[in-house]
């Protein structure tokens, strides 16, 4: 959602660009790039907390203003080299981030059904909007609009994922840590990176293709290799003035093509139960089926369910599980992405005093989801006249008794799903276009005194267009149709409320004639902009050389002390038929005024058994006025503090404890954002002919004593939900403490070792209730707090269409906590030391995380429950206790030679459903109750061609190792293809190759 138009972005990025390089540029002289990284990473991640950036003689930290020379965090940093992506040959930087063990994967290309066309990133599992995403040390996009795609891959540098909370550092956000994307942007060279990379699967699990080819399904191809992605990227730097001054320019694109479900055994039908002790596997589908569904709501057969012969005729018969339509071969497994980016960075040292710096950065992203074919759905209440001349006699019959043939109507609900020819999958189509300028000014004011004063605009816009869904409106017009001199009619053209109206035949299966398909078929469009202003001022001192200095130490007091103004916009319009299936405007602003000051103190340094001892504390002060549409305005102010404190007793070992109290106000989508209708897994106790739930229960949640045993059941395991914005949240704080170890012993000097135990604790949470746990917690304990959320459709009583769902806008709730310890390790050693002479060397680099606990206070009061080691509708995705990525690299002394292994693990999860916990028990299920631990292994290397090129090969899940098939019933948000894909690796063998050439 964005607020420039398309022509006046592009305007501005225009000048923008010309500005910088403009003012920055100069004849050009082209020399050998100078890698401007300094982390000794060769694996995964290591335990380093700073890094120095040589090229451009700039200390770069993350997780302090402070800009001292050797500061070293008192919070975990992990930091993840360029190598890893290249290991990996990603083109996402998500993708890589989302192996690291601290991760729970979130928005990804393997998402369609209700994506939104974004990449995020999700640290400790509190939320992709809790964590707070920089670039090059600066906010990256507006906090509610950020996308990661945004960040071109080939560019980065490293990537520092800081734990804890850091809203004293850099404001709201930064709840469960920090993530700061350090991106090459200091060339003098030419570097070009082209990527290419595709899956390899072999379907071979013979109980699914059994299942399936049983079930009258195609099965997928018994070996396929699809998903091509390719990536080229180029950038251009040199130095001028002396090197005093660089500009740097760079572009790119990247494609990826689509996966259907139905490639792959593990999606190539819904999976359903297939007994009642929820023990076996069936495939399942949707009771809007291609034959025709018909549910009586009124009439003399009323609450009847009945459905259109296979063979085409015009005769009902009772629905039963045969008539269900797999509607998983369609969908889109890996959606298709086509995205450009463009950009330049720039400084010049006018000088000591006064360094000019600025970037521009541009992307166009469009991607493609797509599902299964639209359909007219029930959950919409439908009228047809008994004398409609497109039903049989017995359908006529049926409807309307006595009545059949006379202008009398009845109320019904239909799952009609075409799929003849003329029909088509949905089709969304996404695009971001997003901007995004910085300039500055910094230099030194007095010695150990230098400023930096920056401002930064950002912009997003979007533009959807939902294609080949029907409109229920257009359907509902096409069905009360007459007869007219032995033509059939709407009555709506006859009326002259819709002289467009086309009779819509749904009477028998393929009756829909084309002029049908055109009329139903309508687009919606939906448009909007995010733009983001970050002015800020930073001053940083160091009193070493004026005397503040503890007498037991060598340097003295370091401050910094600043001001920053952020203002966000947010414009979403919706046309009519997008506000007809729920979705609505919406428009708001956030301005925020902030102070903030941090220090550092070394209180004891080179003293026998006290090395090292300092302490370091940040405050920061907030003002927020929020405006909404009309009244829509609140008003509130909030402070957030930290202490930490490093303490080694000799250089080879460092002690290091932290408190953050961090505090994250409503974002402005939070606030202000669209109120629309999404499905959601769920199923209603109180719907079918003998409901699981008791009248009564089911009364408090809104059900009729007339509707008790007649609601239909929420089809395929989905019912509806109302999501949005709520202007009357209030911010949510957080208590965050980190104390842990780093070990880097003198008598292995390549060996590094750090333990870190982390707990966060997040208070007032702004969420929304998830519609699983609302329906059982209203009719198990009849909560009306919970009872409060259900708005049941009035006439039918479902929890799906339209009328008929589960609230579950954004509000403050009770808190969230996890806790845990992570594990950093990195060791290198020569080979020769085993009698291997110029046999090169070996670095092992371990990331490891165990999860302890994963608490939810769903509202103050009401009760606990601990997704630690679960999955499920509740809990969502797997959170297993423990997880590690292990890199081992054999760095060869050929030709600058690597081979690279990596293991992945990912431990095992039981299913929520089957806990004794009520906030997590639900319908018991024997198949999927526990999913065990999983292990990919990754395979890659690397070697110089000539002088200026590197090639790089690798293979991703050597073995091919398949997802586990689950229920449709127990995945939840980022579940697809009877999976979780962004957990475990659903297509098979990644296999790719890279070239890169430096100049």
């Amino acid at each position: 959602m964005k607020g420039i138009l398309h022509s006046r972005g592009r305007l501005l990025a225009s000048a923008g660009l010309a500005l910088v390089t403009t003012a920055l540029s100069a004849a050009p002289a082209f020399a050998q790039q100078t890698d401007s990284s300094a982390t000794p990473v060769v694996g995964t991640a290591t335990a380093s907390d700073t890094t120095t950036d040589t090229a451009a003689q700039d200390i770069v930290v993350t997780g302090s203003l402070i800009r001292r020379p050797n500061l070293e965090s008192s919070s975990p940093i992990t930091a993840v080299d360029s190598k890893e992506f290249k290991y990996q040959g990603s083109t996402a930087v998500e993708d890589t981030l989302n192996q690291l063990p601290q991760f729970t994967p979130d928005a990804n290309s393997n998402v369609s059904n209700g994506s939104d066309g974004t990449a995020n990133i999700n640290l400790r599992d509190l939320g992709s909007n809790r964590v707070l995403i920089l670039l090059n040390g600066k906010r990256l996009l507006p906090t509610q609009a950020v996308d990661l795609n945004f960040v071109p891959t080939f560019l980065v540098d490293r990537v520092d994922v800081l734990t804890g909370g850091a809203s004293a550092v850099y404001g709201a956000d930064a709840v469960s840590g920090v993530v700061n994307f350090v991106l090459k942007d200091d060339l003098n060279g030419v570097r070009v990176n082209s990527t290419y990379s595709f899956f390899q699967h072999n379907n071979s699990d013979t109980s699914l293709r059994n299942l399936i080819s049983s079930s009258g399904y195609d099965n997928a191809p018994k070996s396929v290799a699809d998903g091509g992605t390719y990536e080229i990227g180029a950038a251009i730097g040199t130095n001028f003035a002396d090197d005093r001054g660089n500009v740097t320019f760079f572009m790119g694109n990247r494609h990826s093509n689509p996966i259907l479900e139905s490639s792959r055994d593990v999606s190539a039908c819904a999976l359903n139960p297939g007994d009642a002790a929820n023990s076996t596997l069936s495939c399942g589908g949707s009771s809007n089926n291609q034959y025709g569904l018909f549910t009586l709501l009124t009439g003399p057969n009323k609450g009847m369910t009945l459905n259109n012969m296979k063979d085409g005729s015009k005769t009902w018969v009772p629905y039963d599980s045969s008539f269900a339509y797999n509607y998983a071969p369609t969908n889109y497994f890996q959606r298709s992405d086509n995205r450009y980016t463009a950009g330049a960075f720039a400084h010049y040292d006018l000088s000591d005093m006064f360094t000019l710096y600025g970037s521009f950065m541009f992307m166009d992203d469009h991607t493609w989801s797509q599902v299964a074919p639209s359909a007219i759905w029930q959950g919409t209440t439908f009228t047809i006249n008994c004398d409609n001349p497109l039903m049989s006699a017995q359908q006529a019959n049926l409807l309307c008794g006595s009545s059949a043939g006379t202008s009398q109507t009845e109320n019904v609900f239909i799952g009609y799903r075409p799929t003849s020819p003329g029909s088509a999958p949905r089709r969304d189509d996404l695009r971001h276009t997003d901007y995004r300028f910085t300039v500055g000014l910094k230099g030194e004011i007095a010695p150990g005194f230098t400023y930096d004063f920056s401002a930064l605009r950002s912009a997003v816009i979007f533009d959807e267009s939902y294609k080949n869904d029907i409109d229920q409106n257009n359907a509902a017009n096409g069905l009360q149709v007459v007869n007219v001199d032995g033509t059939p009619t709407c009555e709506a053209v006859i009326s002259g409320t819709d002289p467009n109206c086309v009779p819509v035949d749904v009477f028998g299966y393929g009756t829909i004639s084309d002029a049908g398909y055109s009329y139903l078929y309508v687009p919606s469009y939906t448009h909007g902009v995010n733009r983001e202003l970050v002015l800020n001022s930073t001053v940083n001192g160091d009193l070493t050389s004026y005397g503040v200095v503890s007498p037991w130490a060598t340097q003295g007091l370091a401050f910094a002390v600043g001001a920053e103004h952020r203002d966000e916009y947010l414009d979403f319009q919706a046309d009519t038929v997008a506000q007809s299936k729920g979705t609505s405007d919406a428009h708001g602003t956030i301005n925020v005024t902030e102070v903030f000051t941090e220090l550092d103190l070394p209180i004891i340094q080179d003293m026998p058994f006290a090395y090292r001892l300092g302490i370091d504390g940040g405050f920061r002060y907030s003002r927020y006025t929020n405006k909404g549409v009309g009244d829509q305005q609140s008003e509130y102010k909030t402070s957030t503090y930290k202490a930490e404190i490093a303490y080694a007793p000799v250089r080879d070992i460092r002690f290091r404890a932290s408190y953050n109290r961090a505090v994250r106000s409503p974002n402005i989508s939070e606030l202000f954002g669209t109120q629309g209708l999404g499905n959601v897994s769920a199923d209603d106790p109180c719907a079918g002919s003998d409901p699981v739930a008791s009248l009564s229960a089911c009364e408090a949640s809104g059900v009729t004593a007339a509707q008790y045993g007649s609601i239909p059941q929420c089809p395929a395991d989905v019912c509806v939900s109302q999501y949005g914005g709520n202007p009357d949240v209030k911010p949510e704080k957080a208590d965050t403490y980190t104390i842990g170890a780093v070990f880097t012993p003198s008598f292995a000097p390549s060996l590094s070792l750090s333990v870190d135990y982390y707990s966060i604790k997040v208070k007032d949470y702004i969420s929304s209730i998830d519609a699983a746990l609302t329906i059982s917690q209203c009719i198990q304990s009849g909560n009306p707090f919970f009872c409060d959320l259900f708005h049941r459709d009035p006439n039918s009583g479902v929890l799906f269409g339209t009328d008929g769902y589960v609230v579950g806008t954004t509000q403050n709730t009770g808190y969230l906590k996890t806790d845990g310890i992570d594990f950093n390790g990195n060791y290198t050693f020569d080979l020769s030391g085993l009698g291997m002479s110029n046999a090169g060397k070996l670095n092992f680099s371990l990331v490891g995380t165990y999860l302890a606990h994963q608490i939810t206070e769903p509202l103050p009061g009401l009760g606990t429950y601990d997704c630690a080691g679960l999955y499920g509708p509740t809990c969502g995705q797997p959170s297993p206790h423990w997880r590690h990525s292990l890199r081992t690299t054999w760095e060869m002394p050929w030709s600058h030679a690597t081979l690279s292994l990596n293991w992945r693990y990912k431990g095992p999860v039981d299913l929520t459903n089957n806990q004794s916990n009520p906030f997590l028990s639900g319908t018991t299920f024997v198949y999927g109750a526990r999913i065990k631990a999983y292990s990919y292994f990754d395979l890659a290397g690397t070697v110089n061609v000539m002088k200026h090129f590197t090639l790089r090969a690798g293979i991703n899940n050597i073995f091919d190792k398949d997802p586990p098939a689950l229920y449709t019933a127990v995945l939840s948000s980022f579940g697809n293809g009877n999976t979780f894909p962004g957990v475990y690796d659903p297509l098979g063998r990644k296999i790719f190759v890279s070239l890169t050439a430096d100049f």
